[in-house]
């Protein structure tokens, strides 16, 4: 497995090393050549550092000055001010969303730098981008439209430091950013809430470009694992449409060409649970292999439960830079190469999450239960996971980077059957309302649902309906801080009873079904007057 993989990335740098040292080539008048392309930060320092944001802008500027054909933009700024470029690639190329509807391709956006530690999805992402440009064959841009964003955690990016104080478990490179923005916010802990200006723009773009798959880049923290890379599907139960496609559709296939194709073992993600304590109830076992948390609040997860495909990508931190750029490499390009091939089953699962909750709207017989609490799976799959062995030095100092001190790495991999908890099952269901009623002060919560792309109407007219209220029993605040705040738990009960507004008392009408609005006003114009 590790020598395939070395295979690869050898591959990777002969590539790579046959580019021109300077990144900023000028404009010129003959063919373009290989020596003419802009090159990352990592590959002029033979992946020894990564791209500080300037990097990352005269790389894109190279583009536009050697009339790339591709769309240049900006989905916000930053709390620091900073833009946050993407790029848009497709042949015929596109610049609207109008433009790319009118293509029939599936939309992929692919993001990187998130967490700015986790370094080596800017720079593949950026090499990638320019070699999917600039070859003369066919490839994924004549079947898909690719949205880049390269650097998505600018202002993280440029808080360089020693890769011992910001990424304490990764193989370099020596300096790196860190992994909140400007407001120590974690942005992939950030999509419901939506506090950062970074979070607001990127789901401005979702709304705005309605992509048809999601992919984000990152780097794991934890265990030592046979594998270049892991990845994940949207982990939420209630990710009905894209979740369960990618888990058993997609990512099969993945793994099975990145391994055969471009000679990286890669696997579910997850962690050993002798390394994560508590991470299942049950207790009996005593190691297995384990996902992560299925919550919305993480980007992969959030992008499921809008009815989209979102794929997690991990490269493994105890890798050199060099070889976990080569396989975020390849994982992006596999996954671009395979949403091309399943580009009509793609496009008409994306319809179908669109269509569905239409017709729960016209017929409320029909509302499918959701998924509100989830837990890790009680009957996990046996199989076979690579692990290496690390062991002791006989003293405590450091000896490789990202290794506990006192212990050094093997190269020695072990085959062992285990648990595989990598997925988690529903713990409660709930059939939605056609709808929420708001008070007309509420803003705040209008503003936050329209950025997740939920209808919202104002009524002025009086009606009368039966519904629910929520009575509040108790209130849990936790005594930890996350993200700058308390989390908050309510313990209550609804209510079911009558609800009036007179006429001129507004209020604010939340449609949780996409179409159920027709339905909803049916039935507050039959109630009008009671």
């Amino acid at each position: 497995m590790r020598t395939a993989g070395r295979t690869e990335v050898n591959s990777f740098l002969a590539v790579v090393t046959a580019l021109a040292v300077l990144s900023c080539a000028p404009t010129v008048s003959r063919p373009l050549g290989p020596a003419d392309y802009p090159r990352t930060r990592a590959e002029q320092t033979r992946y020894r550092e990564t791209s500080h944001y300037a990097d990352v802008r005269k790389f894109l500027d190279s583009l536009r000055k050697l009339q790339a054909p591709l769309a240049f933009g900006s989905i916000g700024k930053t709390s620091e001010g900073r833009d946050i470029p993407y790029v848009i690639a497709s042949r015929p190329l596109v610049s609207t969303p109008s433009e790319a509807e009118r293509l029939g391709r599936p939309i992929v956006y692919v993001q990187g730098n998130i967490h700015a530690g986790e370094v080596e999805g800017k720079d593949a992402l950026l090499a990638l981008l320019r070699d999917l440009t600039y070859s003369t064959k066919p490839n994924v841009l004549d079947s898909i439209v690719l949205i880049a964003v390269p650097i998505y955690n600018a202002d993280g990016n440029e808080r360089f430091a020693p890769q011992s104080v910001n990424r304490t478990e990764q193989n370099g490179p020596e300096m790196v950013g860190i992994r909140a923005n400007a407001q120590n916010l974690d942005l992939n802990r950030d999509y419901v809430k939506a506090e950062a200006p970074e979070t607001r723009a990127s789901l401005a773009m979702f709304n705005t470009w309605d992509p048809d798959v999601f992919v984000d880049l990152h780097t794991t923290d934890g265990s030592f694992h046979g594998y270049a890379l892991t990845y994940s599907p949207s982990l939420s139960p209630a990710a009905v449409f894209g979740g369960v496609y990618a888990r058993d559709s997609l990512l099969p296939i993945l793994r099975e060409r990145v391994r055969t194709r471009d000679g990286f073992e890669v696997f579910d993600y997850g962690n050993f649970l002798s390394d994560e304590r508590g991470g299942i109830a049950d207790t009996s076992v005593h190691e297995g292999w384990a996902t992560y948390d299925s919550r919305p609040r993480f980007g992969t997860n959030y992008f499921g439960v809008r009815g989209r495909i979102g794929i997690l990508s991990e490269a493994y931190s105890h890798d050199s830079l060099a070889r976990r750029i080569a396989s975020t490499y390849a994982f992006v390009r596999e996954t671009l190469s395979l949403v091309a091939e399943k580009g009509a089953a793609i496009r008409s699962l994306s319809a179908k999450a669109d269509s569905q909750p239409l017709s729960w709207g016209r017929a409320p017989d029909s509302v499918q239960m959701v998924a509100i609490r989830s837990e890790l799976v009680a009957t996990p799959k046996m199989m076979d996971v690579i692990k290496e062995d690390l062991e002791k030095t006989g003293d405590s100092s450091l000896t490789q980077p990202g290794v506990p001190r006192g212990e050094r790495r093997t190269g020695r991999f072990r085959t062992i059957r285990m648990p595989v908890y990598d997925r988690f099952t529903s713990t409660l269901d709930r059939l939605p309302p056609a709808a929420y009623v708001l008070a007309p002060g509420d803003t705040a919560v209008v503003t936050l649902l329209r950025l997740h792309g939920i209808r919202i109407d104002r009524s002025d007219s009086a009606w009368t309906a039966r519904g629910e209220s929520f009575v509040i029993d108790s209130i849990i605040t936790s005594p930890r801080p996350f993200q700058g705040h308390h989390e908050v738990r309510l313990k209550g009960r609804w209510e079911r009873g009558v609800r009036a507004r007179s006429a001129g008392a507004s209020a604010q009408i939340v449609h949780c079904l996409h179409g159920a609005t027709a339905w909803y006003a049916r039935r507050l114009s039959a109630r009008a007057g009671e």
